[in-house]
């Protein structure tokens, strides 16, 4: 008696279906796995200065050019999780090194609304109290205003950070080294762009 072949199609149905009930040697494919997840982006603080407005030019008085003092600034939306602030101000148009640091400030106090003008470029300001500051680009402690090449303007960013546990360090970090030792511990950050052209 000759037998009937089925065709393709129902045989391969029959064979997907017996795979799918976990018949052994049927190769199943694994899920794909699943990428990097992200974390949650960081809530917001605004930044803001009385000097001058987000992304236009800053006066010449906080400049290399001027008196070269800091800008008085002042922000808000700070969650009240947050333990500490710090704030790098850097400039990533500088031709070398990129960005060129102008400014690193941290163990503000969390309670603290903003920053006075002409911090004193000291380890350990007198304003904000408790705070300290770093190095920046020039190896000196404390703000360095801008002084770019003659040309076109150059953009300084001012990038607050709000922590969520004091750090355990002194004053005279540099950027590369704050950035360190606040990995982990960001829980919102706000920026302020000002720029300059000579």
């Amino acid at each position: 008696m000759k037998r009937k072949r089925l065709p393709l199609s129902v045989v391969t149905g029959m064979v997907l279906a017996l795979c799918a009930s976990g018949l052994p040697g049927c190769r199943r494919d694994k899920p794909p796995k699943a990428g990097p997840v992200e974390p949650p982006a960081a809530a917001t603080i605004t930044v803001g200065s009385k000097a001058f407005e987000p992304g236009k030019a800053m006066p010449r008085r906080h400049t290399g050019d001027g008196q070269d003092v800091s800008p008085a600034l002042t922000w808000s939306g700070v969650p009240a999780a947050a333990k500490e602030l710090a704030l790098i101000m850097d400039d990533p148009d500088a031709p070398r090194p990129k960005p060129w640091v102008h400014w690193v400030i941290y163990k503000v106090p969390a309670g603290a609304a903003g920053l006075p003008e002409a911090v004193a470029k000291k380890a350990e300001p007198p304003e904000p109290a408790g705070a300290v500051q770093g190095k920046n680009t020039w190896g000196r402690i404390g703000y360095g205003g801008p002084a770019p090449p003659k040309g076109r303007a150059h953009h300084y960013h001012f990038k607050l950070y709000a922590l969520d546990a004091p750090l355990d360090v002194k004053a005279g970090l540099d950027k590369q080294a704050l950035l360190a030792a606040m990995s982990g511990h960001v829980i919102a950050q706000g920026e302020l762009i000002g720029t300059y052209q000579r």
